[in-house]
């Protein structure tokens, strides 16, 4: 079962700015002009605001929440009464809440002209939040390159870490900015610099979901080898993300093909469950070992315990059975090609003939009775693929999958452990298997 892997989920986490609380009233003793002044910014009432000023409302008295009215409307992405307001006199840095500086929550919202009035009114480029997160990194995320390249030049740091280690080119990275990653490395951004969580740039470009992301880094120096701390790699985390072309691009240059992910799979198992041929041929040509069987999750699953109260245990299996289960039959044929052993049974008895009938697919039970001539294969159960077919819910592809069977021989007589052969269970199946073999089989074999 493919999991949500650690690395993506703490990178997400990690690039959520929250919006200031920008909820107080004027300060108890506010003078009436002072009032009707926030009343008109927060309502973006240009013309009253504007004769406001002009008679001495004050735009730097601070809100009940420590906000002021700058802030509010920079919040607004009011352009014209940031200007209004700048040109009033109105404090560029607020009124020194670290969660409510003007120039943070531009940067969140990235509005090159309002960024770029904050930056002509001389805002502190370096204020940062109390958890360290800077205003050139909210703007790596959100505003264009050349605003990012004007904080630069006006003070702000390019390699400046939060708390957790995170920088602007790390924020730039998740969101797929192109430009902006050039900007930073241009001007001393590190790009192999990690977090506390041992992620790099290239970690956070291949979670933005933008396929020259992570390529830019990689071409910057990125380096492509790195394992974050939980043991993820790029290039499996490149299989995560389904980034087929980046992760074919590590391939080529000679990823460990032997190693395991968080779910227990190595690449070529990864590229099976993606039914990805073209990525799974490279692999084998690579040098990737077919018969590799999955290994343990380093994930901790979690169940219902009115359900059942012991730990799942998930059989380890190599690619072949995993293609034959979810039905991909031009997978099959490739790694069958490559020396796959075709005979291999989990302990239940499940080979590829059983395993390609769970999966719904004409194709997948076709091309595994090629590699595995027995329709009347069984597990430890006494489960034949009849059996299989007829006990699941039917796809649009159960009647052409009863038919294959029935061409090559499949017994509708035999008895299951249970006492139970095909015919008797399709009695009591579900209507499409029923009808499915009904149609194959005649109708009085649904009585047998």
């Amino acid at each position: 079962m493919q999991t949500v892997l650690k690395s993506v989920g703490m990178i997400a986490g990690a690039l959520v700015a929250l919006s200031p609380c920008l909820c107080g009233a004027a300060r108890p003793g506010a003078t009436t002009r002072d009032e009707a002044l926030v009343r008109a910014v927060r309502s973006g009432d240009h013309t009253q605001a504007s004769t406001l000023l002009a008679g001495r409302a004050d735009p730097n008295r601070p809100l009940a929440d420590g906000s002021t009215l700058l802030a509010w409307a920079v919040e607004n992405q009011d352009r014209r009464m940031v200007q209004l307001l700048l040109q009033s006199k109105a404090n560029a840095d607020g009124a020194g809440d670290r969660y409510n500086a003007p120039l943070l929550i531009a940067c969140q919202y990235g509005d090159p002209e309002i960024v770029g009035l904050l930056l002509s009114a001389r805002a502190n480029v370096n204020v940062s939040r109390p958890d360290g997160i800077a205003p050139l990194a909210l703007c790596a995320g959100s505003a264009p390159a050349e605003t990012v390249r004007r904080l630069i030049s006006a003070g702000a740091e390019a390699d400046e870490a939060d708390e957790q280690g995170q920088t602007p080119l790390m924020w730039a990275a998740a969101r797929g900015r192109i430009e902006t990653i050039r900007v930073l490395v241009e001007s001393g951004a590190q790009v192999n610099r990690q977090t506390r969580n041992g992620l790099t740039p290239l970690f956070f470009a291949l979670k933005s979901g933008e396929p020259q992301a992570p390529v830019t880094i990689l071409e910057a120096g990125g380096d492509p080898g790195h394992v974050a701390s939980d043991g993820t790699s790029a290039v499996q985390l490149a299989m995560y993300q389904k980034d087929f072309a980046f992760a074919a691009r590590m391939i080529e240059r000679g990823a460990d093909l032997a190693a395991f992910d968080r779910n227990g799979n190595t690449l070529l198992h990864a590229a099976v469950l993606a039914d990805q041929p073209a990525l799974v041929k490279l692999l084998l040509a690579k040098g990737a070992n077919p018969n590799t069987l999955t290994g343990p999750s380093k994930v901790t699953m979690r169940f219902e315990v009115n359900y059942r109260s012991d730990a799942y245990v998930v059989p380890a299996k190599p690619p072949l059975l995993l293609a034959a289960e979810n039905g991909f039959a031009g997978v099959m044929r490739l790694l069958a090609d490559a020396g796959a052993d075709t005979a291999y049974r989990l302990d239940d008895g499940t080979n590829i003939v059983l395993a390609a009938a769970m999966s719904g697919k004409r194709a997948a039970l076709e091309t595994a009775l090629r590699l595995l001539p027995d329709p009347n294969t069984v597990d430890v159960q006494g489960q034949t693929p009849l059996h299989v077919l007829l006990q699941g819910d039917g796809t649009s592809e159960t009647r052409a999958m009863m038919k294959l069977l029935a061409d090559k021989g499949a017994r509708i007589d035999l008895e299951n452990r249970a006492g139970y052969t095909a015919a008797q269970i399709a009695s009591g199946a579900q209507s499409g298997p029923k009808s499915a073999f009904i149609a194959t089989f005649g109708e009085r074999t649904a009585s047998l």
